[in-house]
């Protein structure tokens, strides 16, 4: 039964993960969240009750403003994936910052500053 759970987490986690993506996006006008966003992933609780979402955020003029943006935000989009998923709970929307792009792009840019470019 647990494995069964889990699947449907998983495809929960999927779907809110591209309609939030698609929200921030296309959909959020403030002038306050700048910067590429990308939704690297999501994790929904098995209550649905709070889904973290981890967020990655390139180029932006404020990294702090824009997080903190998004997570004034979250009740707009929260209403929005009330519209286009069909759950009986709308979870909860924790916005966090995910980090792991920012970090392989600096672990590149080091390698490149070590090994000569005629040797990669």
């Amino acid at each position: 039964m647990a494995g069964k759970n889990n699947n449907r987490l998983g495809r929960i986690d999927e779907e809110l993960k591209k309609e939030i993506s698609n929200i921030i996006n296309y959909e959020l006008n403030n002038p306050k969240i700048t910067g590429m966003i990308s939704v690297t992933r999501t994790k929904i609780t098995p209550d649905l009750k709070y889904a973290k979402v981890y967020v990655s955020i390139l180029n932006s003029k404020n990294l702090k403003d824009t997080l903190a943006n998004l997570k004034k935000s979250s009740g707009f989009i929260r209403t929005e994936i009330a519209k286009r998923i069909n759950l009986r709970i709308t979870p909860e929307l924790i916005f966090v910052l995910d980090d792991s792009m920012e970090y392989g792009a600096k672990i590149d840019k080091i390698l490149k500053e070590i090994i000569p470019s005629d040797k990669i």
